[in-house]
């Protein structure tokens, strides 16, 4: 044990970020003020779409409508409300023409028609049963941006009151202009919310006002990071708005966590009796090299966004590698040189002495480890039931996502009060049809007036169809509008979808809309996800393998990651789809789950479970590896990590209920949901069922063939600082947590 426990020699990358401190950190400022001034106004740069499929016939179709008919698919609706009045009156009808004549003549607006330039067809969808409101429709061209300027130009001339009716803006680009606006004042929000918390938390978990401000400091050079990763990524790809929350969680919930195990792990190794440089060695050896890991484990199982078309889910995937990435580099490159500048002073100004009233402060490392410790002995003395029986829970708490019903992101996404979903609301509640939502079928090729009508004819015979419009021609191409029976995405909408592709015609045929749309980004979706999950399932298997040497712990820890994810599924149907605690929590139910969310969801979550899994495996390998006690190094680990795990992810919870808090129901859905399950899984799966689980399978816990052993030997990395294989006679059992500690067990926790 002498030789196990002398102090090692200060490796390279020990001496490579220790060797100039205060010159690392002073880089660090240079670059934290970069930063700064490259991330300013990304939001602005950022898109609020992509969710559609780029492959698919529904992307195809709308681009050509757009090239051949510019006013094909109207995006801006302008409700106008004509009190109690009719809006057939002649000062209505004279207004309303003026204000379609005003908005044709914008520039950057096209296809302007209204209610009162319509045919006898047209007309019937674009007034209200009550008649008292009807719409002005019109497309607004270029990219997101170019439309978001031309919407903020003409809005301040055609919203409010205009003689004897009242304008207010709706239509696609309206809700993406306005969801945009309200994520960018909601994240701000967020993050007042979260870093005054973060920063109580942490110093109840540290106890030192200097340590506490460690982790805050790393992760707000995270967040400004960040924004600067994302503002270079908008210059070379689409970037969803949706992805400035998630990484901004995910840089501020990460360099947290990082920097709680390094600083953690630092204080030990003080505490301990080593010096200062020789603790960052151990420590950047040690807790380091398990932050790695870490940060490979999230970045795989975001890396598996890229195999979806959707440039939603591949603009999380593209900057929440990064972020991981910068979040783990600023734990291991600046949080070391501020440490050996401080040594033992990390540990001054301990705000927890105020409560304590006389009673000895703990050992830095072991606050609360006691009970931890203890938990386990239990769990493992109660394996099968512990097994079962948290198993059971789990499973019955996913139930309710065998009822999902997939949707898309409409202006339900706002809250109640955003005009645009007010606007939205009144078209669904009060006009027939589903105008603005109707189903586009592209005809190319040319056909006779006598095939277009046999056509439409055959279309209009559909089941689902409530109305055929066109065709309206332009050389070769031409295009019909059918209306579905019902809403514009629910399962009629979709069906019919289906039954237009199918239907003969002598010329070529694509079909797009809102619920085109949809049936082509749920087929992507399907189609690639077998591919997402088995990139994910295989890196983690070997990561874990190169961590640990075994070929059971790896299978362990992809199912029960899997596990603890269903408590978040469960609650995303149940809560938001199902609406219940909408009231409470502020938002209206669409009845569905947008398609993407699932997929992205599970990406985040599987990658953070893996985060703290990677954590507690790590330990629990280093102290098997030292003593060969297989129990005794399940219920060490868990007492040397269980209290960090659980206030590392109280912390990255807090941060993504902040994100929760968005008005947004696509974010407060992310946010919420990732929070439940990290700590489910650190609370339930890490502290219950992983002890359980190991003291079933026993030493054959680590049991892995020759070939692989002599692989793991050679290109494995492991947590301690010095392994050997396990006495064959060691004793199988957990630690006595009643017994008071003598020399041997002084001796493990001054090496944990």
């Amino acid at each position: 044990m002498t030789e196990v426990n002398s102090p090692p020699r200060p490796g390279g990358w020990t001496r490579f970020v220790t060797a100039r401190p205060r010159l690392s950190l002073l880089g660090a400022l240079v670059l934290t003020v970069l930063a700064v001034l490259a991330g300013s106004g990304v939001a602005e740069r950022l898109g609020s779409g992509g969710w559609e499929d780029p492959g698919a016939q529904s992307t195809y179709a709308t681009k050509a409508l757009e090239r051949e008919f510019p006013g094909s698919q109207p995006n801006l609706l302008l409700l106008v409300d004509a009190g109690r009045g009719s809006v057939d009156d002649p000062a209505v009808v004279a207004e309303a023409n003026r204000l379609t004549a005003s908005l044709a003549a914008e520039k950057g607006v096209v296809g302007v028609g209204s209610y009162w330039q319509a045919d006898a067809g047209a007309a019937s969808v674009l007034r209200a049963q009550d008649g008292h409101e009807a719409l002005i429709a019109a497309r607004i061209t270029g990219d997101e941006k170019a439309m978001g300027e031309t919407l903020d130009r003409i809005t301040s001339a055609l919203r409010g009151t205009h003689g004897p009716v009242e304008v207010k803006i709706g239509g696609g680009v309206a809700v993406r202009h306005e969801m945009q606006t309200i994520i960018q004042e909601d994240l701000t929000r967020a993050e007042m919310i979260a870093l005054p918390i973060t920063l109580v938390l942490l110093v109840m978990v540290f106890g030192s006002a200097i340590a506490a401000l460690l982790p805050l400091g790393i992760g707000i050079v995270a967040i400004l990071g960040t924004n600067a990763v994302l503002s270079g990524l908008t210059r070379f790809t689409d970037v969803s708005i949706f992805a400035m929350n998630l990484t901004t969680a995910l840089g501020l919930g990460l360099a947290i966590d990082y920097a709680l195990f390094i600083v953690r792990r630092f204080r030990e190794e003080l505490a301990a009796g080593a010096d200062p440089s020789t603790a960052i060695g151990t420590t950047l050896r040690t807790a380091g090299r398990t932050v790695l890991f870490s940060a490979l484990t999230v970045a795989v199982s975001l890396a598996a966004m890229l195999l979806f078309p959707q440039y939603f889910l591949r603009s999380f995937a593209y900057a929440g590698m990064a972020v991981v990435l910068l979040a783990a580099a600023a734990a291991l490159i600046l949080l070391p040189a501020a440490l050996i500048l401080l040594g033992d002073r990390v540990n001054s100004l301990d705000l927890r002495r105020l409560f304590r009233r006389g009673r000895p402060a703990p050992a830095p490392g072991d606050e609360g480890g006691r009970a931890w410790g203890r938990t386990a002995s239990l769990v493992m003395r109660r394996a099968p039931f512990f097994a079962l029986a948290t198993t059971a829970v789990l499973v019955l708490l996913g139930l309710p996502f065998l009822g999902v019903r997939f949707g898309t992101a409409d202006d339900r996404q706002l809250p109640s009060s955003a005009e645009s979903h007010v606007v939205q609301q009144h078209i669904r509640d009060g006009f027939p049809g589903s105008p603005g939502g109707g189903l586009e079928v592209l005809a190319e090729g040319g056909a006779t007036r006598a095939q277009y009508a046999a056509y439409k004819e055959r279309v209009a015979a559909l089941p689902e169809v409530a109305r055929v419009d066109g065709p309206l021609v332009n050389g070769d191409s031409a295009y019909f509008t059918v209306l579905p029976k019902g809403e514009a995405v629910d399962d009629t909408a979709q069906n019919l979808v289906g039954e237009l592709r199918a239907t003969s015609a002598p010329f070529e045929t694509a079909v797009t809309g809102t619920a085109a749309v949809l049936v082509d980004s749920k087929h992507a979706i399907g189609a690639q996800l077998p591919w997402a999950v088995a990139f994910i399932a295989i890196v983690t298997l070997l990561l874990v393998f190169l961590l640990t040497g075994s070929v059971l712990i790896p299978l362990q820890a992809v199912l029960l990651n899997a596990l603890s994810l269903t408590a978040m599924f469960g609650a995303v149907v149940w809560v938001f789809q199902d609406g219940h605690l909408s009231g409470l929590l502020g938002f209206t139910s669409p009845g569905s789950i947008e398609t993407t969310l699932p997929v992205l969801m599970f990406c985040v979550a599987f990658g953070l479970s893996m985060d703290y899994g990677v954590f507690l495996l790590s330990r629990i390998k280093e102290e098997y590896d030292r003593t060969g006690d297989h129990e005794g190094a399940v219920a060490l680990g868990l007492r040397r990590t269980g209290g960090l795990i659980t206030a590392a992810a109280v912390i990255l919870a807090v941060v993504m209920v902040a994100i929760g808090t968005s008005r947004v129901t696509n974010t407060k859905m992310l946010g919420l949901g990732i929070a439940l399950a990290v700590l489910m899984d650190a609370m339930v799966v890490r502290s219950l069922l992983v002890p359980a689980i190991m003291r079933l399978t026993g030493r054959a816990t680590w049991w892995a063939p020759a070939p692989l052993r002599r692989f793991h030997r050679r290109f494995g990395l492991s947590e301690g600082e010095s392994a050997r294989q396990a006495p064959a006679a060691a004793p199988e059992r957990a630690p006595d947590e009643s017994a008071p500690d003598g020399p041997g067990r002084d001796k493990v926790d001054a090496h944990g």
